[in-house]
């Protein structure tokens, strides 16, 4: 469950390059810790820009991030991130990539603490493979083990599962409910598919393009784990739909303008 502390402190935050692209505009959002909050929006929207402030690979042009009451603006160990494609280091094993933010510990730890993130992801006799032998799914489950080993206070998700085929993808959703009532961890998980954003999230916010900024927010009251032919999961979808061809119809108006 979703404690009371503000883990992650978003606070009018903005982004505009150098080519005068204003990507993000007064973005302001609190997340609390333990909490699942999913973004959802059309191209232009600022998901994967607001990512990127996150993690501290751009630098906002105004406003502030802080993580438990601290100012991030470089990339800080507390934050890991998940991309769509896994990742990993292809000439290291499976245990070798879990293990590869644990450089700094005895090897006889590094190897306890692997060897629990392996048996997490349900890839116990997998340490010694190759990335190569992997499947897409299996892949991605490695990248989580690696993204959570360092037990970080942060974990973004961009688009985690959407290279994965149906099954898989529905699979890798009900296991990150699993390794999040493990852990604990605050999540922020940028998705296009509104099932998936309603299936994981506490509360899913909507955003509408150029600049990128807030439309709404829809906070999900369905006990976890959801079911996602239930009533009250399809409703939630219904009102996510109808806030993204919201927010989709002001790219319909832009080109129409353009």
């Amino acid at each position: 469950m979703a404690g009371e502390r503000e883990m992650l402190e978003i606070q009018k935050l903005s982004k505009v390059y150098p080519n005068g692209t204003h990507a993000l505009d007064n973005f302001s959002l609190n997340v609390a810790e333990g909490e699942i909050v999913a973004i959802i929006g059309g191209s232009g929207c600022g998901k994967s820009t607001l990512l990127r402030l996150l993690a501290g690979l751009e630098t906002p042009s105004r406003g502030q991030i802080r993580l438990d009451s601290a100012v991030l603006h470089e990339p800080n160990a507390l934050v890991n991130i998940v991309f769509q494609e896994p990742r990993l280091f292809p000439w290291l094993s499976v245990a070798d990539n879990i293990g590869f933010g644990l450089r700094q510990l005895p090897a006889s730890e590094r190897a306890e603490q692997v060897s629990t993130a392996l048996n997490k992801v349900g890839l116990a006799q997998y340490g010694g493979r190759w990335i190569k032998e992997l499947s897409g799914g299996q892949a991605q489950r490695v990248a989580l083990a690696r993204a959570l080993v360092t037990k970080p206070a942060l974990l973004l998700l961009d688009e985690p599962f959407s290279a994965l085929d149906a099954l898989t993808r529905a699979d890798l959703q009900d296991h990150l409910v699993d390794l999040w009532a493990d852990n604990g961890t605050t999540m922020l998980l940028v998705t296009h598919d509104i099932e998936e954003a309603a299936v994981l999230a506490d509360r899913v916010v909507v955003m509408r393009p150029w600049p990128g900024r807030i439309l709404d927010e829809v906070r999900i009251g369905v006990p976890r784990k959801r079911d996602r032919r239930s009533r009250a999961l399809e409703d939630v979808k219904r009102q996510l739909g109808g806030l993204l061809e919201q927010s989709l119809q002001d790219v319909k108006t832009r080109a129409t303008l353009a």
